[in-house]
């Protein structure tokens, strides 16, 4: 809970910028900076309380202190722009900038409650996003796979119980073979999802081949231990460092996260197995795409990122990452990156989605050609390893 606060901590010296420039703004005299006062008075009292008293609270009163909170930041963070879009009236005439002050400030507030409104639409309603590729290998007796990648649930605070029910029924009418939960699958604390059972809701995901989980950084986070027991208790099978191979059709490679130091490295993982399979990696963070390409991964399958969840975030993803998110190819290895279904911290997205990501896989037929297209779908993605049409 304490690391969830101070993640909000920018927002103590953001609104003192905002609220010193917007005090400058505002009449002298009147009720309009008094206003402004309360509001920021309030504000910050709440934060104080919940940073300060977070141990002692119960979390009846917490969750809903950081819901107003990380909103609140969210506000700060697009109210930014609003001196931008005032500055021009240092050239208008006196008598008409009072007015267009007024109107602009007002519309740029509308905007702002429209991009909440909406960004939380994307949280609580994810797509489904479905992606073609081809891995050009053959498999006895099969010639297409269908995986249901969902990564970064962060069942928490936010992410509660009628979320996760929607996640799986999403999932499970996609019929998938098998279901990889990419890391992330508990926010900060675990007890929220202990509490409100969402393994019984996990413990629904269908798929014949089986469910797969690896760790994310947040499996590292407070209560590690009881985390991973918890994970452990899903039915699925989690892969730490280590390969499966279900139905001996293909191997499912799934490391440790990245914020292990001692993790194994892929080439020792991948080393003993047989390469004319295919070869499917699971791992978190999209770090290092070099590492999997150089030993010959088929398909690598990422989350971490969240396409930055608040733009312009998802346009500073780039400078951190080769492929922030999507599908990308490097040598004979491809990639997919997912924003993830979940969220971390403020229930919005603005300039990305949460979704569920359908892979439909094409093997190689029995006479050495790829196997006849799918039939085709509404609102699909298609990939066939160079071009997304």
């Amino acid at each position: 809970m304490r690391v969830f606060l101070l993640s909000v901590f920018g927002q103590v010296i953001l609104g003192g910028i905002i609220f010193c420039w917007t005090w400058y703004w505002l009449p002298k005299r009147g009720w309009k900076r008094r206003l402004l006062l309360g509001i920021f008075a309030l504000e910050w009292g709440i934060f104080s309380i919940g940073f300060f008293f977070h141990d002692v609270l119960p979390d009846k009163w917490m969750v809903p202190l950081i819901l107003v909170c990380n909103t609140w930041y969210v506000v700060l963070i697009y109210y930014v722009a609003v001196p931008v879009v005032l500055w021009p009236l240092r050239f208008v005439g006196e008598r008409w900038r009072g007015k267009l002050r007024a109107v602009l400030a007002l519309g740029a507030l509308a905007v702002i409650v429209g991009l909440l409104i909406e960004g939380y639409r994307k949280v609580s309603n994810p797509c489904v996003r479905h992606v073609r590729l081809t891995i050009p290998k053959r498999v006895q007796g099969q010639d297409s796979l269908k995986i249901v990648l969902m990564s970064d649930l962060h069942i928490g605070e936010i992410v509660g119980k009628a979320w996760v029910r929607r996640y799986v029924e999403l999932s499970n009418a996609e019929r998938p073979d098998i279901v990889v939960l990419v890391g992330d699958i508990v926010d900060y604390e675990v007890r929220f999802a202990e509490s409100m059972h969402a393994e019984e809701d996990l413990r629904q995901l269908y798929a014949p081949l089986g469910t797969y989980i690896v760790y994310g950084n947040h499996e590292y986070r407070a209560n590690r231990i009881a985390k991973q027991r918890w994970l452990q208790s899903l039915g699925a099978t989690v892969l730490v460092d280590s390969v499966a191979s279900p139905a001996s059709l293909f191997y499912l490679i799934g490391r440790d996260d990245f914020i292990n130091p001692h993790r194994k490295s892929l080439h020792s993982l991948m080393q003993p197995l047989d390469k004319s399979r295919p070869l499917i990696v699971l791992d978190h963070q999209p770090n290092n795409l070099n590492e999997s390409a150089m030993n010959g991964a088929d398909l690598c399958l990422h989350g971490h990122t969240h396409n930055g969840q608040l733009w312009p975030a998802s346009l500073l993803l780039r400078l951190s990452y080769e492929c922030p998110y999507g599908y990308y190819r490097k040598g004979g290895t491809q990639y997919f990156i997912s924003s993830g279904i979940g969220i971390a911290g403020q229930p919005y997205r603005v300039g990305t989605h949460s979704e569920i990501v359908v892979l439909h896989i094409q093997f190689l037929n029995q006479v050495g050609t790829l196997s006849p297209l799918f039939n085709e779908e509404q609102d699909v993605a298609y990939v066939d390893g160079n071009t997304t049409l």
